[in-house]
């Protein structure tokens, strides 16, 4: 098939040669969940294969390919990104933990692994059923007594949180991987329940690389939509003197903000 003056042909293990009209033939790395804005998919795959795949717990491995058959499957975090998480928790030893956006569950199992075994994971999502997918995984790894799983919108939960009162500083990491418009919503009520010191981790914050796009440019929809709300949340982590920032190009984008007062 020829696309942009590129003819595109598909191997056997699902990755994608493109030959362009100079005879060059380019690998595009084509695995579900896919995030990675390196220019070179060959490096992003050699990362995979070297350092990712043969690290990968078993359980995580299991989710990986049982969610890359669902059709909502770019939704995932990415294994690299998977593996980040994991590494990040043991650093900070982290306890007690939150995370908005569960989709099947990669990210959070990386997380329940990462835990000591009376580590808490309060997980929220709008949909049960996506995460009823990794939950049979998540039990045979021996870590479902962990999670608290919670099914509706998050801001109900944290406002009541908030007006109870003892939740306040609590939480040692936080992870955001959900609706984008709600980000900043998010960050107002998450800054004062994460402790001094703690981190909280804003997924997506590259957006496809259409954080520096011209704004006439051609994007999918859903990138166009939730693009601003995203440019927004950038500049509002970057002004907030309440906390520490790092923005990574790890799968689509990570910032990560440590609560300094």
């Amino acid at each position: 098939m020829a696309i942009n003056g590129e003819t595109k042909t598909e191997s056997t293990n699902g990755e994608i040669k493109t030959e362009s009209t100079n005879g060059e033939q380019v690998s595009r790395h084509q695995e579900v969940g896919h995030k990675s804005l390196l220019q070179s998919d060959a490096l992003y795959q050699y990362i995979l294969e070297t350092s990712v795949y043969p690290r990968e717990p078993e359980p995580m491995k299991e989710l990986r390919e049982v969610t890359a058959k669902h059709p909502w499957n770019l939704m995932t975090t990415s294994a690299d990104e998977g593996q980040f998480l994991n590494m990040l928790l043991k650093l900070v030893n982290a306890k007690n933990t939150m995370e908005i956006g569960v989709f099947t569950g990669y990210s959070l199992l990386a997380t329940a692994l990462a835990l000591p075994d009376d580590g808490k994971i309060l997980a929220m999502d709008i949909n049960r059923e996506n995460y009823e997918v990794g939950l049979p995984i998540i039990e045979k790894a021996g870590v479902a007594h962990k999670i608290d799983f919670k099914e509706g919108p998050a801001l109900p939960v944290l406002d009541q949180m908030i007006a109870d009162g003892k939740y306040h500083g609590t939480f040692d990491f936080i992870f955001v991987d959900a609706d984008k418009d709600n980000y900043i919503n998010y960050h107002k009520r998450l800054i004062d329940l994460v402790k001094v010191g703690g981190l909280i981790g804003y997924d997506n914050t590259l957006w496809n690389g259409s954080v520096v796009a011209p704004s006439d440019a051609p994007m999918r929809k859903y990138v166009r939509y939730y693009r601003d709300f995203v440019l927004e949340l950038n500049k509002a982590l970057a002004a907030d003197p309440r906390i520490e920032i790092c923005m990574l190009p790890v799968g689509d984008g990570i910032t990560l903000c440590r609560r300094i007062n």
